[in-house]
């Protein structure tokens, strides 16, 4: 697995132009079956891949925090929100709240998550490829083709499924 996730980036990049354009098609003229096809292709990718073995999102990149996640964790580590803050985040360009650094604190050595029940909405739907009008997206997809490799495989069988 490490192989696939240190060549990663490397088979984004040269993926990424006829990616791009492939996005752009889709967005001006997507299928009418688009959610279904992704819920599948999501699916079918699932079922082969095992999170636990990379975690290279909770490695590489930070979540963004909405305040019904800042709440609900502050509330499992029973503090108030103001000291969840204080302790794991800041607020990044976009005034949104991220973490102060990655890899998140939350990841253990074993790649688990130890607030896995009640983590931010961001890492409940990363990749975000079952998401429903997912055309809206490509520029967040381009981005996670380059960090997960399910992903990266999902817009591969994607392009070989869609022809636009």
């Amino acid at each position: 697995m490490q192989d696939i996730i240190n060549n990663l980036p490397k088979q984004a990049k040269d993926k990424h132009n006829e990616n791009r354009k492939f996005f752009g098609k889709l967005k001006k003229k997507p299928p009418e079956n688009l959610d279904y096809v992704m819920q599948e292709l999501h699916e079918d990718e699932f079922e082969k891949t095992d999170c636990l073995t990379c975690a290279n999102c909770c490695k590489t990149t930070g979540p963004l925090f909405t305040d019904k996640d800042i709440e609900r964790i502050s509330k499992y580590f029973k503090q108030k929100p103001q000291q969840f803050i204080k302790r794991y985040l800041r607020i990044d360009e976009d005034n949104d709240y991220v973490l102060q650094r990655v890899p998140c604190a939350f990841l253990g050595v074993d790649n688990y998550c130890s607030i896995y029940e009640v983590r931010p909405k961001a890492c409940r739907e990363f990749p975000h490829t079952d998401r429903k009008k997912f055309q809206q997206i490509s520029n967040l997809t381009l981005k996670n083709v380059a960090i997960c490799p399910a992903a990266f495989n999902i817009v591969e069988a994607m392009k070989k499924r869609i022809k636009n």
